[in-house]
């Protein structure tokens, strides 16, 4: 077959293929056209998720008679000076959306320029041209599209629902306005329910419209970025490690104000979070870079969605850097949606409504086992038998009510070094409650206030000048042997422990293989094993921050994961990893009993340490429930 030059309407409608995949993609080019034509006000109506109707209204600029024939032909453009592709400085600079749309949709422009008597229309449908006409209207463009996709109705059967499309436009929208919160923005149709972006103003408009957009939620749960290295500048904001989501949709990136979702960028704030975030969790994350428009590549996709930068590994270094400094400056402050869940949770225990000093609507308590109809809990809520069956030694602690009930026998548990802050840590608890001891009124003025009770033998209760704080003592302590432990990394002295009888692992051969050959590598962490055998592997020493400990659990683990290990990993990736692992199984487990004394060293150390907000999984190490949400609970207020 010879080769032959394609039609012009053809090549729109090949244009149109890389260009509007769906209906958010019309949105997305229209809304950056009125973004870079300089608008205050941008209205956006759709019908049918844009498949049937897509009306972008604007107060910007506006276009002349001529440049409103020019803006319809493919490869016109007011964006580009002097031929540079390098230096782009608006969101659209190809000239091609406005013909693509046109040839697979009825498009139709209305627009009048600020110099104008009067305003033009022009429409193209299917890739026919009309000539422009003249029209009424006030400055500003509008721009409607119908009938999406009806000249090549094959692309329709790839099309969602129009309750997915209309949603895809919606996160559009959010993106952009995130970007300029100095425009105002508008989203209605009859597949939607309206929303509105009024323009942001004060001190912070970008946190303004993040608080729009996101919520306030976000606002008290973020940490405030702004660092600049080499002409690079990073700022927004980062979400809480304990204030993260089940996907990525809750992470925005812009690069000199392009929304983008960018590898290099996602990558970057993966390994930002990694100490701190499960792998399944998502942190929320708003960040705008700026830097010189020669210093990255926006022309590298169809959609300009991607970005390519000259110097990608400043841009992620910075990324990493700037968020985990902030990590650590955020110190043991955790998600203030904790509280609110927790508290949430005990409203909905009680189903009913406090008033006057009776509940109702919700489930009375019920009387205790082998007592049903012995009056109960009804009317004055059995307060004479309740009396009658009240005994001082119920709320005793265990130990001085006799012997141990069944099922509470403190076992024996993993001890701690002398050098965590912990000595004799193994020993076992006399009480396993701090409500003896006064309270001191220096210690309740603490971030996580004074001890005074563990319940379960897994949650510290603290107190504090204006409420309770709920510690999980394990996920605390885990935290805390972690950084230790990095630390100890960190300066290479990492102290460890012989065993008097090395600990004999059996294992599956080809996981023994694996940990012998990263025995150099784990003897940095201070875990020294070799193998023994085709199918076993010898430990001889362990971290000494660690104590005693699962020696044969810690092993398993680490040769599981071990097989899951991306090669290219650094090694201090590959170490960090290795030392929250052993940080797991080598901090206080639950069940384990503690001093009043153990308890409040715990407390201190948490306040001390860097992000022990939160566990290495991500879990908050915390709760704060203040007086008043407790009283309120109650009926108090």
């Amino acid at each position: 077959m010879a080769v032959r030059q394609l039609g012009e309407q053809v090549i729109n409608q090949i244009a149109a293929g890389e260009v509007i995949e769906r209906p958010a993609s019309v949105i997305k080019e229209l809304v950056e056209n009125a973004v870079d034509a300089g608008a205050s006000q941008v209205d956006i109506v759709t019908a049918a998720g844009g498949k049937t109707l897509m009306r972008v209204a604007d107060d910007g600029a506006g276009m002349r008679q001529d440049d409103l024939k020019l803006a319809i032909r493919r490869h016109c453009t007011s964006k580009i000076s002097d031929d540079d592709l390098f230096d782009i400085r608006t969101l659209g600079f190809r000239g091609e959306a406005l013909p693509s749309i046109g040839s697979v949709a009825r498009l139709a422009i209305q627009t009048r320029h600020k110099d104008e008597d009067h305003a033009w229309a022009i429409a193209v449908e299917g890739g026919r041209e009309q000539p422009p006409v003249p029209a009424a209207r006030t400055r500003g463009t509008q721009v409607e599209v119908r009938d999406l996709f009806f000249a090549t109705p094959a692309r329709l059967k790839f099309l969602k629902s129009d309750r997915a499309e209309a949603a895809a436009i919606t996160e559009i929208v959010k993106r952009i306005a995130l970007a300029y919160p100095e425009i105002g923005f508008s989203l209605s149709g009859a597949d939607r329910q309206p929303q509105s972006w009024p323009a942001a103003r004060g001190s912070d408009p970008h946190l303004a419209r993040i608080s729009q957009i996101l919520g306030k939620d976000f606002v008290d749960n973020a940490m405030e970025i702004d660092a600049a290295r080499e002409g690079v500048r990073l700022s927004g904001f980062a979400g809480l490690p304990t204030h993260h989501r089940g996907n990525a949709q809750h992470q925005f990136f812009f690069v000199n104000g392009r929304p983008v979702k960018d590898k290099l960028l996602l990558s970057g704030l993966r390994g930002a979070y990694a100490d701190v975030l499960a792998r399944d969790r998502h942190p929320v994350v708003v960040l705008f870079i700026d830097l010189d428009p020669a210093q990255v590549d926006v022309n590298v996709h169809p959609a300009k969605a991607d970005v390519r930068f000259r110097d990608a590994q400043l841009v992620r270094g910075l990324l990493v850097g700037a968020i985990k400094h902030a990590l650590v400056q955020a110190g043991h402050r955790s998600s203030t949606s904790n509280a609110a869940v927790a508290l949430d949770a005990l409203r909905g225990t009680s189903g009913g409504s406090y008033s006057g000093g009776s509940y109702s609507g919700g489930p009375q308590p019920s009387a205790p086992a082998g007592q049903a109809g012995q009056g109960g809990y009804g009317g004055s809520y059995g307060q004479a038998a309740a009396a009658a069956r009240w005994s001082p030694d119920a709320f005793r602690p265990l130990e001085t009510a006799g012997a141990p009930a069944a099922g509470f026998a403190e076992a024996p548990q993993p001890g701690l070094h002398p050098q965590n802050g912990f000595a004799d840590f193994a020993a076992p608890s006399a009480d396993a409650r701090a409500h003896d001891v006064p309270v001191e009124t220096e210690k309740t003025r603490l971030p996580l206030g004074a001890a005074r009770a563990q319940v379960h033998e897994t949650y510290i209760i603290a107190q504090t000048g204006d409420g309770v704080v709920i510690v999980d003592q394990h996920a605390a302590h885990e935290r805390l042997v972690y950084e230790r432990l990095k630390e100890a990394l960190a300066k290479k002295e990492v102290a460890r422990q012989i065993l008097l009888i090395p600990e004999i692992v059996e294992l599956p051969e080809e996981d023994a293989a694996r940990l012998a050959e990263r025995a150099e590598d784990l003897e940095q962490v201070g875990l020294s094993l070799e193998a023994f055998g085709p199918g076993a592997i010898a430990v001889r020493e362990t971290p000494a921050i660690l104590g005693d400990m699962d020696i044969r659990g810690l092993v398993q683990n680490l040769a599981d994961e071990l097989a899951e290990w991306d090669t290219a990993d650094g090694l201090k990736e590959k170490l960090d990893h290795v030392a929250a692992t052993m940080a797991c199984h080598g901090s206080v487990r639950a069940g384990r009993r503690m001093r009043p004394e153990e308890m409040d060293a715990l407390l201190r150390d948490m306040e001390a340490t860097p992000l022990s907000g939160q566990c290495n999984h991500g879990r908050p190490t915390w709760v704060e429930l203040k007086l008043t949400d407790i009283e309120k609970l109650f009926g108090r207020k």
